[in-house]
Formats: structure tokens, C-alpha cells, sequence
């Protein structure tokens, strides 16, 4: 009998794995997703954005959905599927000093856990479940922020909100450790935890709370150069000349429709006219900080306003 006809029977067997392991690929996510490398530092890159014309969804707390619970790598990985978003992420610190990714001040919400988020060793948390925001329990574990730094690089940005149980010097280490400066954007809510960043980090963007111009001014006063900021300008009431005196000094512009049963996101759920964020777009705002961040991004792509595969170190499936 020759070798040949000997393998007959395991050829079968070996096509149909060749053919699943290649389903598999084809279907996985991270391969037919998108992903956000920028070539250069991040202001070149937000720069580039402007050139074309577009905005980015930022995904609150990475795009929690069904199935899907905030803060999760999974999620991260789901939303990046179907939209080239910033992730924001919260980072907390368990008991024995381990940086993790958790909102709450306590596990009770958002995990199986109970207690505060600082209360338990990373050896427990991570035993611990993740729960969506409809309640149920998923298979996913908490995320550690070390992990969540490595598997962004070259897929997206990071936009790092600081809990109370963290050292900001513990996360900028760790940054630093894995030369990931230029996949974050800190978070700072006042003037003092801005100086405070960028006297830790000089060549970090910072994301800082900005009401008026005069605010910018003083910042950059305080020796922040304009062109490391992002302005959060708010989560009420867009501000198209606020937005357009910080494009003029080179600080991009981040508005909020997050938030509560009030928030924009939920004004827009209700009616059905996605058609505000690409409003908020054309009014000047260069980053959509949401709550849903799938359904900003295809207002944007129909209204020409999202970002195009192919440019500005974006890349993924064609948005034309």
C-alpha cells in the first residue's frame, strides 16, 4: 500500500482543521478589526486627524456592552471590532499594590467581589468575575494594567483616569517601563494633578479639564505647553467657541456625551438622531468621550467625519 493512499483516511480529518483554524482567523476580531498606530508623537497624529476632517470615539471605560463588562480586555478587543475608538480606562490598586482596571471604589457593581476595590491582593481579585452593566457574571477576569498597557500597543490609545488608590508615579513607571509614552493620554480633573503629570511625564499628552480659555491660559502659565493638552470641555453644553480658541492654540477638543439617564448619549438613544455627533464634529470637537462609541462612530462614517483607514496611522475595514 503506498504512503500515499495510507493518509487518504487523515485527509479529511486535516482539511477540516485547516478550514476551521482559518474560519477562526478570519473571524476573530483583533484580525478584521481596526487598529490605531500613530507614526510620531500623539500630537502629530491628532494634527493628522484634523487635516482630514475627522474625530475619534473615545469608549468610556472601553465600550462596555451585553455580554461585554466595562474595563475588560474582552471588551476592548469587541469594541475594536467595529470601531477605531480610544479606550478609557480607570485604574485602581489592589491591597499588595498591583495596578488593575476598576471604577468603582468598591467590587460589589461592577465584579462577584464584595468590599473595597483596594481591599483584596491581586492573587484574589484575580479569582474574581466581571459582571456587565445589565448585572450578569461573564467568564472574564479583572484586568491588570500592566496587560492592558502591552496588548494596546499598536491597536490603540489608552486614556488613563486615576482612582483614588493610585500612585500616579505607580502608573507612569509602568509606562515608562514599557516605553508606551506614546499610547496614553493621562487624565487630570484640576490644575494641580495637571502640573503634577507633566512634571512626572514632560512628554505625556494630558487630558485636562477646560471650562474657558482663560483656564488654558493659566495652565500653559504654569508651564504646560499647550501642545500636550487635550481640553475636556464638558458633558452639558457644546461650546463651538471655546472649541475653536483651543484648535487655535493647538489643544484638541474632547466633549462628553456620557453620563446618566440626562446625558447626551441618552437624549440621542431616545430619539434616534445619531445625526449630533457628527454636529459635534463639524462644531469643532476632535475626540467623542461616549458611552456609545459604535453608534457615534457610523454617525461619523456617514456623515464623511470619521477616520479613514489607510490615514494618520489608522488602519482596518474601509470606511468608504
Amino acid at each position: 500500500m503506498s504512503k500515499f493512499i495510507r493518509m487518504l483516511p487523515v485527509l479529511p480529518a486535516l482539511l477540516l482543521a485547516a478550514c476551521a483554524q482559518e474560519t477562526e482567523t478570519a473571524a476573530s476580531p483583533e484580525a478584521a478589526g481596526w487598529r490605531i498606530a500613530p507614526e510620531g508623537d500623539l500630537n502629530a497624529f491628532f494634527d493628522c486627524l484634523d487635516e482630514e476632517g475627522a474625530s475619534l470615539v473615545a469608549a468610556h471605560r472601553g465600550g462596555p456592552a451585553k455580554g461585554y463588562p466595562e474595563n475588560a480586555l474582552e471588551t476592548f478587543k469587541h469594541t475594536l471590532s467595529e470601531a477605531p475608538a480610544l479606550m478609557e480606562i480607570d485604574v485602581a490598586t489592589s491591597s499588595d499594590g498591583v495596578l488593575y482596571l476598576m471604577h468603582d471604589d468598591m467590587l460589589d457593581r461592577t465584579t462577584t467581589g464584595s468590599g473595597p476595590a483596594n481591599g483584596l491582593p491581586w492573587a484574589e481579585v484575580e479569582k474574581l468575575r466581571l459582571k456587565d452593566d445589565d448585572g450578569r457574571q461573564t467568564k472574564f477576569a479583572p484586568t491588570r494594567f500592566d496587560e492592558a498597557l502591552e496588548w494596546a500597543k499598536g491597536r490603540t490609545i489608552l486614556e488613563v483616569d486615576f482612582k483614588r488608590t493610585t500612585k500616579f508615579e505607580a502608573v507612569i513607571e509602568e509606562i515608562r517601563r514599557q516605553r508606551a509614552e506614546d499610547n496614553v493620554i493621562l487624565i487630570a480633573y484640576t490644575l494641580g494633578q495637571a502640573e503634577k503629570l507633566h512634571r512626572l511625564m514632560p512628554e505625556a499628552m494630558i487630558s485636562l479639564s477646560l471650562a474657558s480659555q482663560s483656564e488654558l491660559n493659566r495652565a500653559v502659565a504654569e508651564g504646560i505647553p499647550a501642545d500636550r493638552l487635550l481640553g475636556f470641555t464638558g458633558v452639558e453644553t457644546p461650546n463651538p467657541r471655546l472649541f475653536g480658541a483651543l484648535a487655535e492654540r493647538d489643544v484638541e477638543v474632547v466633549f462628553g456625551t456620557l453620563g446618566g439617564a440626562d446625558s447626551i448619549d441618552a437624549e440621542i438613544a431616545r430619539s434616534g438622531d445619531a445625526g449630533a455627533y457628527a454636529e459635534l464634529s463639524r462644531n469643532g470637537v476632535d475626540i467623542i468621550a461616549t458611552d456609545r462609541p459604535l453608534e457615534a462612530q457610523k454617525a461619523l462614517e456617514e456623515a464623511g467625519r470619521a477616520a479613514k483607514s489607510g490615514a494618520c496611522g489608522v488602519s482596518g475595514p474601509s470606511v468608504d
